[in-house]
């Protein structure tokens, strides 16, 4: 009884943001045969035609299904939306039908839309077709200019396969790390001698089994303690795609790390112990798996794995009963949230430390009862994600360091980059130099979105960018500010919240204090209607407009126009109290 009241509370926070709905997640969209076609001759006319930013071999293979407001991956921002105004307020049948999924009876609360989601599509569809004048003119320029390098070169090294961005989330210890670890070793991106080095100073240290984990936990504090602190980086390929492994830290100190992991992910891996006590524990208040599963949820990450690890556990045995049982308690939840079963979250059972339904099937003797896939073939075969290569340049910075030279680390999300361009780094305005490009740790001529890249710049020094700064066009930089207005859903806190109350929020990979100016109104969770009077504060559970002040100048875009940058959570007193979307920068 317990713990339906506890979905209830959860479903009535999310369906005000309509976290079900299509608009707040990137969507997964199959790729047509036609988007296929244009790309495989994309690819044989290269050499010849340069693609760039204005090719128009790009909207053919990024039109296939989005929705303006749909994706975590839409690089529409406040100066370029090449898509037609239409498509913006028409989803694919396969959206809707998801859409139909997801509003099951306990969700349907979350069917009516804002109204200022009306008022703002209207408003946006003229600018839309101006904006696609001026790219057009922008492209013309960076084409002309990179036609007098050789384009053969250019073509030669960049990335072929697709990029995905896998976070691996959970509770602590529930073996995250060492599944990344595995995955690794299965796929040969850590060789064998590395591993039994690994290995044998893991048993000097009484800590035999957590030798896998030493793949991507690399610092000395991390090995010592057990603990992902930082955010752990590795990549592996298939035949198809090429993955980034996000590695998050489950503890709870380090959850602000955990969403800058998540901001730049695709795909979410939730892992959860199924150990006697461990699963409870992870999941009941004060664990961390339910804040990770929500906060990859509003961080835009559409499709989520729930990996049911330590099957092999002497408490488990691969027993059927228990990987059932912790897939009942965690799945309403999950649903709360607004994940369809049937369409973007999937179950799986497995063992990280011995490998068993990571990279082959788990045998027919030790696991009778599961007969669907293993977990790499089965995120192979996982639908394209819709990438938009027109558009103009965005990166999020998440990390720098000096190298003979400025290196900025991030996760491409709109447009493309090339060797020798000039880009501005935002808020600073300076503007810099392309120098050298790495997808992954592979040195490549141009970069486009999806990809983890290095990027090495001329111009700026490394002491005058920040995580959370932004590198985009210089001429269609993002917009920044410090004060604008936000919806915001209050999820958790014990007190009210009124004007002149702060927090800390983290939006893309920026972490900044803000106060809240002025609260504007109430939005009523059902019908969506707001409140004709000003209230003079917010509580738990409640949906406000609020205007919000920043501490310093931050990049960010409105919601509506390009997700990835207009999404947020607002933290205090290490907890996620609050979250919400970008309606307007004021200033």
């Amino acid at each position: 009884m317990a713990q339906d009241t506890d979905s209830n509370e959860v479903s009535a926070k999310f369906s005000k943001l309509n976290v079900n709905a299509l608009e707040f997640v990137p969507s997964f969209a199959s790729s047509t045969p036609a988007s296929t076609a244009a790309a495989v001759v994309a690819a044989a006319v290269a050499p010849v035609t340069t693609p760039t930013a204005g090719t128009p071999t790009a909207p053919n293979q990024t039109n296939t299904g989005t929705s303006s407001s749909g994706g975590g991956n839409t690089p529409t921002s406040a100066a370029a939306t090449p898509t037609p105004p239409s498509s913006s307020a028409a989803p694919t049948p396969m959206d809707v039908k998801g859409d139909e999924e997801a509003k099951t009876p306990e969700n349907n609360e979350s069917e009516p839309l804002d109204s200022w989601d009306a008022e703002e599509d209207s408003i946006l569809t003229p600018e839309d077709e101006e904006m696609e004048l001026d790219d057009g003119e922008v492209d013309g320029d960076s084409v002309a200019k990179v036609s007098k390098k050789k384009p053969p070169k250019v073509e030669e090294s960049k990335s072929k396969k697709e990029h995905v961005n896998v976070v691996f989330i959970g509770h602590v210890d529930a073996g995250k790390s060492t599944i990344g670890g595995q995955i690794m070793s299965l796929t040969g991106m850590v060789d064998k001698r590395t591993l039994e080095k690994y290995e044998r100073e893991a048993r000097e240290k009484s800590r035999e089994s957590w030798y896998l984990s030493w793949a991507l936990d690399t610092n000395q504090e991390e090995r010592d303690k057990g603990k992902t602190v930082e955010v752990g980086r590795a990549y592996f390929e298939t035949e198809k795609k090429h993955f980034t492994i996000l590695d998050a830290p489950g503890h709870k100190s380090f959850v602000p790390n955990m969403i800058g992991g998540a901001a730049q992910a695709d795909l979410a891996v939730l892992v959860i112990s199924a150990r006697k006590g461990e699963f409870e524990t992870g999941f009941d208040r004060g664990g961390q798996t339910r804040e990770h599963a929500m906060l990859a949820k509003t961080a835009g990450v559409k499709h989520l794995v729930v990996l049911v690890n330590k099957m092999d556990d002497p408490t488990v045995n691969w027993d059927v009963e228990r990987y059932n049982e912790c897939k009942d308690k965690i799945l309403p939840y999950l649903k709360k949230l607004g994940f369809n079963p049937t369409k973007d979250l999937t179950f799986m059972p497995c063992s990280g430390i011995t490998g068993m339904g990571i990279k082959e099937q788990i045998s027919e003797s030790v696991c009778p009862w599961y007969r669907g896939p293993a977990f790499i073939p089965f995120i192979d075969e996982l639908p394209s994600l819709n990438r938009k290569t027109d558009g103009p340049f965005i990166m999020p910075i998440v990390d720098k360091y000096k190298d003979m030279g400025t290196v900025l680390m991030g996760k491409v999300e709109s447009g493309m980059a090339k060797k020798g361009i000039n880009l501005l780094v935002m808020p600073n305005r300076t503007q810099v130099s392309v120098d050298q490009l790495w997808s992954d740790d592979e040195e490549v001529t141009a970069v486009g979105p999806g990809e983890n890249v290095k990027i090495k710049v001329k111009g700026i020094e490394e002491e005058d960018v920040s995580p959370g700064f932004v590198l985009c066009d210089a001429s269609n930089p993002i917009k920044t500010g410090k004060v604008f207005d936000a919806q915001v859903v209050i999820l958790e806190h014990k007190s009210i919240i009124c004007a002149g109350y702060s927090a800390v929020m983290h939006i893309h990979c920026a972490a900044e204090e803000i106060t809240v100016k002025a609260l504007i109104c109430l939005v009523d969770k059902k019908t969506g209607e707001k409140s004709k009077t000003r209230p003079r504060f917010v509580k738990q559970d409640q949906v406000a407009i609020m205007r919000i002040e920043c501490s310093g100048l931050i990049c960010l875009e409105q919601f509506k126009l390009f997700p990835q940058m207009g999404r947020f959570t607002l933290r205090d007193e290490n907890k996620t109290i609050a979250i919400g979307k970008v309606l307007k920068v004021i200033e």
